[in-house]
């Protein structure tokens, strides 16, 4: 059983093939990490699987359906969210808001019934805040809910994207380096938010440069080099695979992985 599945997947930009012929399929309930060198194709990938790219060759299935190339709020209803390597961030506006924002795909009130202000506007609005605030809690920040986003250190701005996409009710959770940028101490809160997400049983797919977070919490593996698939495995099996530590970890990054610890 899959939830996501890639099938011969490959894109050109000018000429340059940045994701060439790559296929995988990931099991529900893990954490699945994609690494490679830079301008590997990582990012190119999860702009495939999230609907911002349209492949040249292949084929995307999500839950058993096929999705190539449907459109990212069509995903989005489907189960896909995902986050950016760069913050996404409304810095004006409170962290529960922006939260609310991602419960978008799940609003049921319409042009008419906001106009007028119905009750059922009011119930919907108070659901959402509701359900802001469980997707706050679940990353560390219910405390911060009212506080503007602009206020926030930048470790807890990375746990608000990713609260803002879980309050889509995601079955897959796409993580695009999470931990840039963040100090030992906030990638490791960061550890927890994300095996707390697995465990609630929503799948985690991870591109991320961090070789000890990768290492400490991926089920599986999986190595990009030159837009081609270089090697799968559990943690054990990639960071020993000569070919992995020869095109991407090095001596250094070979250390950092072999220090992870669970």
């Amino acid at each position: 059983m899959t939830i996501l599945a890639a099938e011969g997947l490959s894109i050109s930009f000018g000429g340059v093939l940045a994701v060439d012929h790559v296929s995988l399929s990931i099991e529900p309930g893990l954490v699945f990490s994609i690494i490679g060198p830079n301008g590997a194709g990582k990012t190119t990938l999860f702009n495939l699987f999230s609907g911002l790219y349209r492949p040249d060759e292949g084929s995307v299935r999500f839950d058993g359906e096929d999705v190539t190339g449907l459109a990212p709020h069509r995903l989005a209803r489907r189960g896909i969210s995902r986050t950016f390597q760069n913050l996404q961030i409304f810095f004006r506006m409170t962290a529960i808001e922006n939260v609310m924002l991602g419960r978008h795909r799940h609003e049921r009130t319409g042009v008419v019934s906001e106009l007028f202000h119905l009750p059922s506007v009011k119930r919907q609005n108070e659901l959402t805040r509701a359900l802001a605030h469980q997707a706050l809690a679940r990353v560390g920040l219910e405390a911060e809910a009212e506080r503007p986003a602009g206020a926030l250190a930048y470790g807890a701005l990375k746990r608000l994207e990713i609260a803002r996409a879980l309050a889509g009710e995601p079955k897959a959770l796409l993580l695009d380096e999470p931990a840039a940028g963040c100090n030992p101490v906030e990638t490791k809160e960061l550890e927890g938010v994300i095996r707390s997400i697995v465990k609630s049983g929503v799948t985690v797919i991870l591109v991320e440069h961090d070789m000890r977070l990768v290492m400490n919490i991926s089920d599986r593996i999986h190595v990009l080099a030159n837009g081609r698939t270089l090697a799968e495995g559990t943690a054990a099996e990639v960071r020993s695979n000569p070919a992995v530590v020869e095109a991407y970890l090095g001596v250094h990054g070979s250390r950092e992985a072999a220090r992870a610890v669970s």
